[in-house]
């Protein structure tokens, strides 16, 4: 069996791979590691979960710690490009260890969070550089940082850059660093426009394609049930109130903010992703679903690439997604590196023709169940005892201070057709749906004289549509609008909607005298009791 060491991987690096429990090279590791070590660009096309993270910040490591380059300021000597800022941080965590074994320093940078704290950073010198493309190229051009000192540019998730419009930033920034620099792409295809940076940037590239992106691994259980629309909440409760960590995909940013409140007042901890949320919402929802506060994540497509957390059971899909990539992507967040795992998709009579499209494009034949709540079926896709936590009222919320930053990361197409919706919140669209609903969307009675709040799905502070800003570098941006309306003062104000009005980003719900609906999805909607059936994980 081939070892870190066999395939040139230096010491200091090795013994720290081995104090995080990582001894054998995943396959894309070994394929590209020769070639990158080397100083060749590699063009690395593998499906998410394979390991492709180790395959750069390695090589990466490896370059800068024997290179005599002194560290300046705003000048990184190495670039990492990730479409979102989830995948930046997590890419930024992995980096670490690494780079504090060889000396460097490392910095994340992205939107929706202030700017200062990140131009500090940039005048004391870094060393590795991992952003997202807009706000980098915000710095870049106020003057705060140059890439004509980096030495190594990475682009992770190059198809996923190109689905949400960061091409033409993206091009811009590559044409920023030297020309003479090592280059690694990494994608899981080559279509949307991702072969023009390989023949504009990269210089007779090694090309490793380890596994294919168009299947689905075969550690993965595939089932579609069948099931009626009055009983998809039903359904969903029941599977996700078994013990393990379970992410669960939905079509559009309302549908999640929707069904997070449903589950969690039907007694199932959970929590919130996707464009709309702020960036400190973000990390505490994803700080609730890895710790285990929390045990189930509902997310648009946003999490479907780059979001990875241990012991992901189970992959469920609420909504089918449109596009069978997107299937491939969502269920890799299960059966990685190795473990096994169940996708399940939910599917009506309706969308009978479009589900079996999609599995037939994804290359899966999945096990077809007409299911009714209660069916013995649920118990073995997600096997354990059911366990059923009441909620803790949340804390009034304080009225929103200010508008939020511009938002790095956009949501897919899918998420939201309409990029081009007014900047100003809607009245009084309630969402208050009872945990008994169908969970297909559907709105509750709505609060008389409330307002949405400024992370509905109305697009409030939003640009105007994906591509358009600035000539087309960006995607579209979900930057919050100030803090509308005055803030409810108990039940009364929200007769109808089940909920008191959510103000903030958290947008939290419920009081003492009212049936608690954790409309924010957030971990502190709930009592320090660890979630109930999320604890030990």
């Amino acid at each position: 069996m081939t070892t870190f060491t066999e395939l040139g991987v230096p010491a200091v690096l090795n013994t720290a791979l081995t104090r995080l429990g990582i001894t054998t090279p995943f396959p894309i590791q070994a394929a590209t590691l020769p070639d990158t070590l080397a100083g060749r660009d590699v063009l690395g096309r593998g499906r998410t979960g394979s390991g492709k993270t180790y395959a750069f910040v390695i090589p990466l490591v490896a370059r800068l710690a024997t290179s005599k380059t002194p560290t300046r300021p705003g000048r990184p000597r190495a670039l990492i490009l990730a479409p979102t800022r989830e995948l930046a941080t997590q890419i930024e965590a992995t980096l670490r260890p690494l780079a504090d074994a060889a000396g460097l320093r490392t910095l994340v940078v992205f939107g929706g969070v202030g700017p200062n704290p990140q131009i500090k950073a940039l005048k004391a010198g870094v060393d590795v550089l991992v952003a997202c493309p807009g706000r980098l190229d915000d710095h870049i051009r106020s003057g705060h940082a140059s890439l004509d000192a980096v030495e190594v540019t990475v682009l992770d998730e190059a198809d996923h850059m190109a689905d949400l419009g960061f091409l033409p930033v993206v091009r811009r920034l590559m044409s920023q660093t030297p020309a003479g620099g090592q280059r690694l792409l990494f994608s899981a295809t080559l279509d949307n426009g991702v072969d023009v940076l390989v023949q504009k940037f990269m210089r007779k590239p090694v090309t490793h394609h380890v596994d294919s992106a168009a299947q689905a691994p075969v550690e993965m259980d595939h089932h579609v049930l069948h099931v009626r629309d009055d009983d998809r909440l039903n359904i969903l409760v029941e599977l996700l109130s078994a013990p393990g960590r379970t992410v669960v995909f939905t079509r559009t940013k309302r549908r999640a903010k929707v069904l997070t409140r449903q589950l969690n007042a039907a007694g199932v901890p959970a929590v919130e992703l996707h464009g709309n949320l702020a960036q400190n919402a973000r990390n505490r929802n994803l700080s609730a679903f890895s710790d285990g506060t929390a045990g189930t994540l509902v997310a648009t497509d946003i999490a479907a690439r780059g979001i990875h957390v241990d012991d992901v059971s189970l992959v469920i899909h609420a909504d089918p997604p449109v596009e069978h990539k997107a299937y491939l992507h969502r269920s890799g967040r299960t059966a990685r590196a190795g473990n096994r795992g169940t996708v399940i998709t939910l599917m009506s009579d309706e969308q009978q023709a479009d589900v079996r499209d999609l599995t037939r494009k994804a290359g899966i034949r999945p096990v077809t169940t007409r299911t009714r709540p209660g069916d013995t079926l649920l118990a073995e896709l997600a096997p354990g005892e059911r366990v059923f936590v009441t909620p803790a009222p949340a804390a009034p919320e304080s009225r929103q201070a200010g508008p939020a930053r511009r938002n790095e990361s956009a949501d897919s197409p899918a998420e939201d057709n309409s990029r081009a919706r007014s900047r100003r919140p809607r009245r009084g669209a309630g969402t208050g749906a009872s945990p008994g609903s169908s969970a297909t969307g559907s709105q509750g009675g709505q609060g008389r004289g409330t307002r949405q709040n400024n992370v509905g799905d109305q697009g409030a502070g939003k640009p105007r549509g994906a591509g358009q800003e600035r000539g087309g570098e960006r995607a579209a941006g979900t930057g919050q609008a100030r803090g509308t309306g005055r803030a409810q003062r108990g039940p009364a104000r929200a007769a109808g909607s089940g909920q008191t009005r959510a103000s903030g980003s958290d947008h939290r719900s419920g009081t003492p005298q009212q049936r608690p609906t954790s409309a924010g999805g957030g971990a502190a909607a709930f009592s320090s009791r660890g979630g109930g059936r999320r604890t030990g994980r």
